[in-house]
């Protein structure tokens, strides 16, 4: 069984750095592409980065771009999104997930910004 656990989260004050990690298990995630989303209060679930496993080759979004990174340790398994510069508009529930041939969510981790 796939599982995917989130950590890192947090409150920091505007302008702060936060990692979050995601930690997966239950099967070899060579095949996968493993991605951050987050979800703001009020709003809809949205992109924030995004990694091909195996290659490496990354994606963020344009609102975050030049902020967040995102990376992979595969011997650890995991992946982990940095976030630099942090604004309040970051703040929302972060959420990592793996994608192959079905998808897996993460419980989420909560990250608030503090102007």
């Amino acid at each position: 069984q796939v599982q995917l656990v989130e950590s890192g989260g947090g409150l920091v004050q505007a302008g702060g750095s936060l990692r979050l990690s995601c930690e997966a298990s239950g099967r070899t995630f060579s095949n996968y592409v493993m991605g951050w989303f987050r979800q703001a209060p009020g709003k809809e679930r949205e992109f924030v980065a995004t990694i091909n496993y195996n290659s490496g080759r990354a994606y963020v979004a344009d609102s975050v771009k030049g902020r967040f990174t995102i990376s992979r340790d595969n011997a650890k398994n995991t992946v982990y999104l940095s976030m630099n510069s942090l604004k309040p508009e970051d703040t929302a529930v972060y959420y990592c997930n793996a994608f192959s041939n079905e998808l897996y969510w993460g419980q989420g981790t909560q990250v608030t910004v503090s102007s």
